[in-house]
């Protein structure tokens, strides 16, 4: 019986069985308080979706050998100014929707080839390296929100007649369209179809660049440079890949974020966005040296489903609100503990 326990532990892994055994608890406890359970595991569908491509973004940079990207402000900076283009000439539906991923996928290339750079630079210290760029670039860009060139009225500050405001809502014709895509309720939960298939399909175009010959040259320059080398594979090439691919999956994510929120948040509100989504795959199974696909899945899984159903619960038992101490406290717990194992097995 021990042994089988043992094995249980170490082919799941102590992290993930004791988030699934603490969900298990809470949904007893939510029943138990009436609450609305099926609306809950609605709304975990619509985070997994939300925030699947951020945390998906982690992938590329761990197998290129970059590390996690802790500079995922970098993409997310991009994904923000694809959304704001588009919401400035009033471009909505699925063609705004098209034009902000591409202009957030182009601007994540471009910003994501620099950021290779630098991080070719400063080998081994990518990770915080990566953390003082991405407050440094959300900083920088406080202040062109400020003077940025924008015409809108709905956008700019209604007394100085310039500068963005701080939170912009998203036209009614784009705001939750893919949440809305095919979307159907069972037994009371809302499935957010479209929004699932988007990650669904972010997941499967990278799992099928990880096969071509790039892919799999990027994972072997990632595991084992010196081997990577003497094959002739330009390791400093596929780190700058991993790089591009992470920023511009960021950026792209946080197109479907915002769409799906019905809100653009400006100035400070991406300063520590890559947080959760390095915690959320780092609970998947990943670590700062290995990352598959299927860790961010699972992750993303875990971690907004025990967001959502943890906080409302707590609530009903212990008075206030406790959503944002618990969002850190397992985010930098994650981390924590991640990065102080020696392998990625945990």
């Amino acid at each position: 019986m021990i042994d089988s326990l043992k094995q249980l532990v170490k082919a799941v892994g102590l992290p993930r069985l004791t988030i699934v055994l603490f969900l298990v608890v809470l949904l007893v406890i939510g029943a138990v308080n009436r609450l609305p359970i099926s609306m809950l595991l609605g709304n975990s569908l619509v985070r997994i979706g939300m925030n699947g491509i951020m945390v998906l973004a982690m992938v590329p940079s761990v197998q290129s050998g970059a590390g996690l990207n802790f500079g995922l402000s970098i993409g997310i900076i991009a994904g923000l100014l694809g959304m704001l283009v588009v919401m400035e000439f009033k471009i909505g539906g699925l063609l705004g929707l098209a034009l902000a991923l591409l202009i957030a996928a182009v601007l994540g290339v471009a910003s994501g080839y620099v950021y290779g750079l630098i991080l070719n630079r400063v080998r081994g210290q990518e990770m915080m390296i990566g953390t003082y760029v991405g407050f440094s670039i959300v900083s920088a860009m406080c202040m062109f929100w400020i003077m940025a060139p924008f015409k809108n009225p709905e956008m700019i500050w209604v007394i100085s007649g310039k500068g963005l405001r701080t939170t912009l809502p998203v036209s009614d014709s784009m705001a939750q369209i893919l949440d809305k895509l095919w979307g159907f309720s069972i037994f009371g939960m809302k499935v957010p179809t479209g929004l699932l298939l988007a990650f669904a399909l972010a997941c499967l175009l990278l799992e099928l660049f990880n096969r071509t010959r790039l892919g799999i040259s990027m994972r072997i320059a990632g595991a084992n440079p010196t081997f990577a080398m003497s094959c002739g594979i330009d390791v400093d090439k596929m780190r700058i890949l991993g790089t591009v691919l992470s920023t511009a999956l960021g950026a792209m994510g946080m197109v479907v974020y915002c769409q799906s929120l019905g809100l653009v948040q400006l100035y400070t509100a991406p300063l520590m966005m890559a947080f959760p989504a390095v915690a959320a795959v780092l609970l998947g199974g990943a670590s700062a040296r290995k990352a598959t696909v299927w860790n961010a899945v699972l992750g993303t899984m875990l971690f907004q489903t025990l967001l959502t159903i943890a906080l409302p619960v707590t609530r009903s038992v212990i008075e206030g609100d406790i959503s944002e101490v618990a969002k850190t406290i397992i985010s930098n717990g994650m981390i924590l503990y991640a990065l102080t194992r020696k392998e990625g097995d945990g």
